[in-house]
């Protein structure tokens, strides 16, 4: 089956879509990438989104106006790549939307929402389209996330050692072989508000690390932010911009005089480096596959290794998945599992009752034909 993923993470600067071609064989899930597209939100919509999210607010009409927009720009990318990767010939699209807000309250989480109209998809393409993933793990107890947890599980299964899967996106979050699965903290959030914050929105980020490679490292705001509750919190666990954005950042740098945008942005990256490393001594981990957005920064993947001696640090293009397309792939590969009728989530991961079979389905244009009966969960991920 040829299933497209489409994944916006907590950076929200741009839609990616994935195309695989997905296959059951015997105990395996046989996954052939068939490359990624990507297509960058429209200025006007990524503004409207921004000043939608915490700490912001909005009304109910802005959100159904963003529902729809978002489901038009997902739709678009999912044209984009059914014809330039599939060959207008994709069978499914799964999509996981865009997190607008993610309700935790005393480390339980009590629901969460993903914008994005998965009609406007499913028209556009004509296909059947699987979204709303995160929902069903909150109902059976679980904290929704990292839901790419059991794509890494099976993917990693097998390898010698204690290989840790590390996505760092806005938030970084990471996958033991132990079904541990958490999120760390802020991947690039704080860092990316405090670069939009510095530079008056010029920049969204700190382009190759490159202003954090200039700074010092504020060793007094660093103890402050180290002692975020959240760091000490047991997995399962989750976060999100609604606790770490830029009103989060302004109130840490209360009552420390003007510091050196340099020095603000190279702390924020060495509490990123920190905390992950944290979590990595935490699971024992021996090896660290990395993903997202994150590891293109080199000052912080500099860091982290620093922070880890003896424990290799790379990335999944090494093992033959795309680290750029790494999240929609995952996504892709939940879609694929919906549509056969088995479970996405591991209960370890997620801290769930159970395991659930994920998502609701929009039938596409010729409705919806769920696959035979009689498949069975795969116990590993194999990349062709």
């Amino acid at each position: 089956m040829r299933v497209i993923g489409l994944m916006s993470g907590t950076s929200y600067d741009a839609i990616d879509a994935a195309a695989a071609e997905l296959s059951l064989a015997d105990d395996s899930l046989v996954l052939k990438p068939l490359g990624m597209v990507s297509e960058p939100y429209g200025e006007e919509l990524r503004e409207a989104l921004a000043t939608a999210l915490p700490p912001g607010t909005c009304s109910l009409a802005e959100v159904c106006r963003l529902d729809t927009r978002i489901g038009q720009a997902f739709a678009a990318a999912a044209v984009r790549a059914d014809r330039e990767l599939c060959d207008r010939g994709a069978e499914l699209v799964a999509s996981h939307g865009q997190t607008v807000f993610h309700w935790v309250e005393d480390a339980t989480v009590h629901g969460t929402l993903q914008l994005g109209q998965p009609a406007w998809i499913a028209e556009a393409t004509g296909l059947p389209v699987v979204a709303d993933f995160r929902p069903r793990d909150i109902a059976a107890g679980g904290q929704g996330a990292p839901l790419v947890s059991l794509f890494d599980l099976l993917w990693l299964r097998g390898r010698p050692g204690t290989p840790v899967a590390l996505n760092i996106g806005g938030i970084a979050n990471l996958t033991a072989p132990d079904g541990t699965a958490f999120d760390t903290g802020p991947g690039c959030a704080l860092i990316d508000a405090a670069a939009s914050g510095f530079s008056g929105g010029r920049f969204a980020y700190d382009v190759d690390g490159a202003v954090a490679a200039r700074g010092r490292v504020h060793e007094p705001l660093l103890r402050r932010l180290l002692a975020e509750p959240y760091y000490g919190l047991p997995a399962p666990k989750t976060t999100g911009k609604e606790l770490f954005h830029l009103g989060y950042l302004r109130d840490a740098l209360s009552g420390f005089g003007t510091l050196r945008a340099e020095d603000v942005i190279a702390t924020l990256t060495r509490l990123t480096a920190e905390t992950i490393a944290d979590a990595v001594r935490l699971v024992a981990g021996t090896e660290v596959i990395g993903s997202g957005g994150g590891i293109r920064n080199p000052t912080l993947m500099e860091m982290l290794a620093r922070r880890l001696p003896g424990v290799p640090v790379r990335t999944s293009d090494e093992l033959g998945l795309p680290s750029d397309a790494k999240e929609a792939y995952a996504f892709a590969v939940l879609g694929f599992l919906t549509a056969h009728g088995l479970p996405g989530t591991d209960p370890a991961s997620t801290g769930a009752r159970h395991a659930s079979v994920l998502g609701s389905i929009t039938p596409g244009r010729e409705g919806w034909r769920p696959p035979a009966a009689g498949a069975r969960a795969p116990v590993r991920l194999v990349v062709a």
